[in-house]
């Protein structure tokens, strides 16, 4: 079973105090331990484990209780809490004066889909993905002289996230809009800063690291 983001694998034993704590609950560890002929101290690390998979909550002087959640109920709830800050990462930009070229360049040298679009101020212009890219590229025109605002897509036409948005949120705009990355950016006086970038990669990565819990 899967909780929480680690792979639970229960013991028998395990299992019967779960079916105990459902028929039973609330109910002491020393009553569990009755009804399976073992010792208080015997059951201490299977009572642990369970309450801290999720699968059991315990209370003081009360006892155990069964949540009634699944292991993928317990990990989806987990998934819902996360943040956008948790897991961008670092956002690779340009300047709205780059040529074509230089940004087509930057893109593969940084093995990237996106590229995030910055004026003087450092704020966020423009986004260009490989499509765009490709699309200046097919033509007669020298692509050292084209700068890339030209063929950028502009504000308002952007979608973005902020470091406190739900991780899950963010995963839906990039299904929603259709796009491969999303500028995690900061209201400032300016404009928008970016500070980091959510992108199809990042979110393979965490289901990745959630149900394997190892990172990556």
């Amino acid at each position: 079973m899967i909780s929480g983001g680690e792979k639970v694998e229960l013991s028998k034993r395990q299992e019967q105090i779960i079916e105990i704590v459902k028929g039973n609950g609330p109910i002491t560890g020393e009553h569990i331990a009755d009804q399976l002929n073992l010792t208080r101290a015997t059951l201490r690390p299977d009572l642990a484990i369970l309450t801290m998979a999720g699968f059991l909550d315990a209370r003081p002087r009360v006892g155990y209780f069964f949540t009634g959640k699944t292991g993928s109920e317990l990990l989806t709830e987990k998934i819902r809490k996360y943040k956008v800050q948790e897991f961008q990462q670092i956002p690779i930009v340009v300047k709205e004066s780059v040529s074509v070229y230089d940004a087509i360049s930057t893109m593969f040298l940084e093995d990237v889909g996106t590229l995030f679009v910055v004026d003087d101020k450092s704020c966020l212009t423009g986004v260009l993905s490989r499509k765009d890219l490709l699309r200046a590229s097919i033509g007669q025109q020298d692509l050292n002289t084209v700068p890339v605002h030209i063929i950028m897509t502009r504000m308002p036409n952007i979608t973005v996230c902020r470091r406190e948005d739900l991780l899950i949120d963010a995963a839906q705009k990039l299904i929603t809009n259709q796009i491969d990355g999303l500028p995690v950016v900061k209201d400032t006086e300016l404009g928008l800063e970016i500070v980091g970038r959510i992108t199809k990669t990042t979110m393979t990565r965490v289901l990745v690291e959630i149900t394997t819990d190892e990172q990556i």
